[in-house]
């Protein structure tokens, strides 16, 4: 697995999530017991390029492993190691969430889950979200809590403090999600 840069706990799902369909292809293969590339790219409607750099990430993290050796044609291409089979049950939790919800576009962004988490179940100021996805720019968090606001996964607060400030806090469709993430790090 790659090493987790970030200090706050977060690394690993900011790792997970790099890719935008790393956790849907998780969510996949553990649904199919595995699978060939041909059946991901169908099933996920996921262009080939996409799902190759999501392939390849998952391989390097340790999630996913390439079926090695010669076997029946239907023998599936793509498995899901240890580590991706402790986590494919609650990738394949947040997938249909999602889905049935129709935010796969906003769950699915680089940072949406990972704000998500670090927002948790208080209300959080933006410096100290941003102190907890350090990798993050300002700007992709301030475009990551806009869309959640949009979506109706957040809300933005005032806190009552000297000086005054903003917070964020997580709304029932957010936190819906937080509970499912919460299992992947």
């Amino acid at each position: 697995m790659k090493s987790a840069k970030n200090s706050s706990g977060l690394g690993p799902l900011i790792e997970l999530v790099h890719h935008r369909w790393n956790i849907p292809v998780i969510a996949e293969l553990y649904r199919r017991s595995g699978a060939k590339y041909i059946t991901l790219v169908n099933s996920l409607d996921v262009s080939r390029a996409s799902l190759s750099a999501s392939l390849d990430d998952l391989i390097e993290q340790g999630y996913v492993v390439r079926n090695t050796g010669h076997g029946h044609p239907m023998r599936p291409e793509y498995l899901l190691t240890r580590d991706g089979s402790a986590i494919g049950e609650h990738c394949l939790s947040l997938a249909t969430l999602v889905r049935k919800r129709r935010e796969s576009d906003l769950a699915f962004r680089k940072w949406t889950l990972p704000l998500v988490a670090a927002i948790g179940n208080e209300v959080k100021r933006f410096r100290d979200v941003h102190d907890l996805l350090c990798e993050a720019t300002p700007r992709a968090i301030t475009i990551g809590l806009k869309s959640m606001l949009e979506r109706r996964w957040a809300v933005r607060t005032l806190i009552d403090d000297y000086p005054p400030a903003a917070g964020y806090a997580l709304l029932p469709r957010g936190r819906g999600v937080l509970a499912r993430v919460s299992e992947l790090y």
